[in-house]
């Protein structure tokens, strides 16, 4: 995946934008980040991931996710976008969004 990719499908969902974050472009859901681009311009942020589920995605899929030193207290994982399919990004993405979005956006996709 691209991080064109990523943000095809999150601009799909209601409340999410283009943005910046630490000077990368970000994806952002009511001006809260949903995710950025790293500063290597190959890796996506991806915040909402609890420690505990971070290290099973880091030791179940090194190729895929891993994690630096800066980020070891806080709820984020890293993937690597070149070894990523949509599959892998989407459920998280979309549970950063769901955490996000107002409640009315949330009740209006669920609809359908």
């Amino acid at each position: 995946m691209t991080f064109d990719d990523v943000r095809a499908l999150a601009l799909a969902w209601p409340e999410a934008e283009d943005g910046k974050s630490y000077g990368t472009l970000a994806l952002k859901v009511r001006n809260k980040m949903l995710a950025r681009l790293r500063e290597d311009g190959a890796s996506l942020v991806l915040p909402g991931i609890p420690a505990d589920e971070r290290e099973l995605l880091v030791e179940n899929r090194p190729r895929l996710f891993y994690f630096t030193d800066h980020y070891r207290d806080h709820p984020i994982v890293l993937l690597r976008l070149s070894n990523a399919q949509r599959a892998d990004v989407e459920p998280l993405l979309r549970r950063q969004w769901r955490a996000l979005t107002s409640k009315k956006a949330l009740a209006a996709l669920d609809r359908g």
